[in-house]
């Protein structure tokens, strides 16, 4: 009798388990109190740890949800599922959850970093990947014509021996690409279909060309190569679902073109640059970007410019120093796009570095206002030690400190050999510094050293700093970080995308 009953409340205590686990939109709703049920119970969970206010989080939701029916409409046994992480603190914290949103993929009970896109097709073909082999087999017509419906985007290996190096070299870039759904045949009927002769790689998209091919036997860096070059349009429209794969591709040189919706500079003038793009198209990523848009007005703010300078085109090139262009001719023609990118190319572009307008009170402050015209003059002088920070008006760090460095100011505005000085290096560009992270405070000594601080953000510890000619709180070189430049500067470049 007490075996019975044994398994009866151990049944009850089953059943009531699963009925803890809620489900919204098809998503499970997962708290510290089922969350191990769910993920010992499922072999593949995907969990998305959110936050109610953050905007990102609410992009990701309808896509999110779509990626789950999708999986629930194919039979799948892997389950997506959500915490609220502003509630669940624990879970959070014991996954080490920084940021929102944060997804995990629990295979066997093991979290390993979600690292795909955030459409549901993206979402549902990395979890594909990660729970099945790299390509899908396809052995018939049919089956194949089915498989290029699937996506607007696919990719197809077509070898009649499947152990040959390039067959092996295009497996392994199924395996590391998880974006796109990938296949490979060597089916007679298949080959036939698609009017494929010889071993080669096809990528099947809805735009553009409709489909590229990769004919004669390459490297798996040459593969992976084509796929993402071809995966993309001509011309990207910029958006939160393109957002990750034009500023995380391989392709780091950027032609941003400058359109209004409104306008009708699409219908007109996007055309021009299309027939241009695929001439360059594994070296420059052509993007075009709704200034209609609120939340791009961010972009142009970054480039300098106003909405009455569109429609314009600029150039950009997505390394350390984040190098930006500016064509002599704004004409958006299909010449003038060609010379501009072919010029670029070549190397015989100037940068093209921002500057406003010198305030004329700019000393009147204790704070001094600098800007890339009057830089140099102020910071080489040679009777004093000058300590500028560069800021961005929108950074939340720049704001707390705004305060205390108005009251470093104070305190030493009637001191003959120490000047302390501000720039906004969002709207202000030199040639021979570039900002990293903001804010970023520099003192410039009378011996011409640049000294760079990394102490506390406190008037004692900025005092000390001047006070000691800058060896306290000074920042060794080793900290300046190549990965913390791209990653702030593109914040700037890609507004509010979570990269």
């Amino acid at each position: 009798m007490k075996y019975v009953l044994y398994i009866f409340f151990t049944l009850l205590g089953a059943v009531i388990s699963d009925e803890e686990i809620k489900s919204d939109q098809g998503v499970l709703v997962l708290t510290s109190k089922n969350f191990k049920t769910a993920i010992s119970n499922n072999e593949h969970v995907l969990v998305e740890f959110y936050a109610p206010w953050c905007g990102h989080c609410k992009a990701l939701e309808p896509q999110f949800a779509k990626a789950a029916q999708s999986l629930v409409d194919a039979g799948s046994a892997i389950k997506l599922a959500k915490v609220d992480a502003t509630e669940e603190t624990d879970l959070a914290e014991e996954h080490a959850v920084r940021g929102y949103p944060t997804l995990k993929f629990f295979r066997g009970g093991q979290p390993i970093d979600y690292s795909g896109g955030r459409t549901a097709d993206e979402i549902v073909n990395w979890l594909v990947k990660k729970t099945g082999p790299p390509a899908k087999e396809l052995n018939s017509a049919d089956e194949s014509k089915e498989f290029i419906k699937s996506s607007k985007v696919v990719v197809v290996g077509f070898f009649k021996d499947p152990a040959s190096d390039f067959a092996k070299s295009f497996l392994a870039v199924a395996g590391s690409v998880d974006d796109y759904p990938f296949a490979i045949t060597s089916s007679d009927a298949v080959f036939k279909e698609h009017g494929v002769e010889g071993e080669r790689v096809v990528l099947f998209k809805e735009f553009d060309d409709k489909r590229a091919d990769l004919e004669k036997e390459q490297s798996e860096k040459d593969i992976k190569a084509f796929v993402l070059s071809q995966s993309l349009p001509l011309v990207v429209e910029f958006n939160h679902e393109t957002a990750q794969k034009i500023f995380g591709g391989e392709i780091k040189s950027h032609l941003l073109l400058f359109l209004s919706q409104k306008e009708g500079h699409f219908d007109t003038l996007l055309e021009n640059a299309r027939s241009v793009a695929k001439e360059f198209r594994e070296q420059v990523l052509f993007v075009s970007i709704n200034t209609d848009e609120e939340d791009h007005q961010r972009i142009l703010e970054f480039f300098g410019m106003k909405k009455e300078e569109v429609p314009a085109m600029r150039l950009i090139r997505l390394e350390e120093d984040m190098a930006k262009y500016k064509p002599d001719d704004a004409e958006i023609s299909a010449d003038n796009v060609r010379s501009f990118v072919h010029t670029f190319l070549k190397g015989k572009l100037k940068q093209h570095l921002l500057s406003q307008d010198l305030p004329q009170d700019w000393d009147a402050k204790p704070v001094k206002v600098l800007v890339s015209t009057n830089f140099d003059q102020v910071v080489n002088d040679p009777k004093k030690d000058v300590l500028v920070e560069f800021y961005a008006p929108w950074c939340g760090h720049c704001k707390q400190l705004a305060p205390i460095y108005d009251q470093l100011g104070e305190a030493y505005k009637d001191n003959e050999s120490v000047l302390v000085a501000k720039m906004d290096a969002t709207a202000n560009e030199l040639e021979h510094t570039k900002i990293t992270s903001f804010p970023t405070i520099k003192l410039y000594t009378k011996e011409n050293k640049v000294i760079e601080y990394s102490g506390e953000r406190t008037l004692e510890g900025l005092s000390k700093f001047l006070e000691t000619g800058g060896e306290y709180g000074q920042a060794p070189p080793e900290e300046v970080s190549s990965v913390l430049c791209c990653a702030v500067l593109a914040h700037t470049y890609w507004y509010t995308y979570p990269l």
